[in-house]
């Protein structure tokens, strides 16, 4: 697997973040979807990968700087027709080693806390992220929880 940096303007990584959003509808309700779309992703504080078997997207993920020493995991995605094959795994192991590259302390980041969700948070779990109180502009949702590793 390829993990480059991307700039957001390929077809392919254009349906998949779209999927993304998409399936945030069917999932949590409107103010509790922090996902961001692609003009969002394209921000500077945001480095954007995508990850690709041959000519094939496999998954996406991207590190939002907050500030010198904290950062936030973003738009972590498997393709549907990917997923259960350590896609995810490899994706978050990159953001990790990057934001140690950048001088990161901690990672943070949100997901749901629908029984959908789930998958994603026993990932996070098993590379140590522990669950904590809202961080940045984030405030209590009860469909969101908050999970953090100190680097």
């Amino acid at each position: 697997m390829d993990i480059i940096v991307d700039y957001l303007s390929g077809a392919e990584v254009g349906e998949l973040i779209g999927g993304h959003l998409q399936n945030m509808t069917f999932h949590s309700p409107p103010e509790s979807i922090h996902a961001l779309s692609l003009e969002e992703l394209k921000k500077p504080e945001i480095t954007f990968w995508s990850a690709w078997e041959q000519d094939e997207l496999v998954g996406c993920g991207a590190l939002k700087k907050l500030d010198s020493r904290h950062g936030e995991i973003k738009s972590m995605k498997t393709s549907p027709h990917h997923l259960r094959k350590g896609v995810a795994k490899q994706i978050l192991q990159h953001i990790i080693e990057e934001a140690k590259i950048c001088g990161y302390k901690r990672l943070s980041l949100e997901t749901g806390s629908m029984a959908a969700f789930a998958p994603a948070r026993h990932l996070y779990e098993k590379f140590g992220f522990q669950y904590c109180k809202p961080f940045a502009d984030y405030k209590e949702d009860p469909n969101s929880v908050f999970m953090t590793k100190e680097l």
